[in-house]
């Protein structure tokens, strides 16, 4: 795990990316309320990225890198009720899916590598 800053941090950048993303996405939805949860979902993860990169040990690190793999959970989740309910159309959806699915498996990698340092 060779960084200098979260913002080297490739699973970092992407996430970062997906929210402005979203964003833009969004910008035509109404249901303000699904709008709100659907981008604080969606900030939480590069955001819970960056807190644990900043804290002091490993172990800090690596939970707040369960909690953006659980906002990722959380935010495919919205998507598949967005698909579902027509709020954000079905292609975006799917991208976005996708997408989550890759920061998912980056994160559980980033953890497994934090998890063998503390065990060393």
């Amino acid at each position: 795990m060779a960084y200098q800053s979260f913002e080297d941090l490739k699973v970092w950048k992407r996430s970062t990316r997906l929210s402005v993303e979203l964003t833009n996405c969004l910008v035509e939805c109404k249901d303000y309320a699904f709008k709100n949860q659907l981008l604080r979902s969606s900030i939480s993860i590069p955001s819970n990225i960056a807190e644990g990169a900043e804290r002091q040990s490993y172990k800090e690190f690596r939970y707040f890198l369960n909690v953006a793999k659980g906002s990722a959970a959380e935010l495919r989740t919205q998507f598949y009720i967005a698909m579902e309910t027509q709020l954000v159309d079905k292609e975006v959806c799917q991208k976005m899916i996708d997408e989550l699915k890759e920061l998912s498996s980056m994160l559980q990698g980033l953890i497994k590598s934090i998890y063998k340092k503390l065990n060393t």
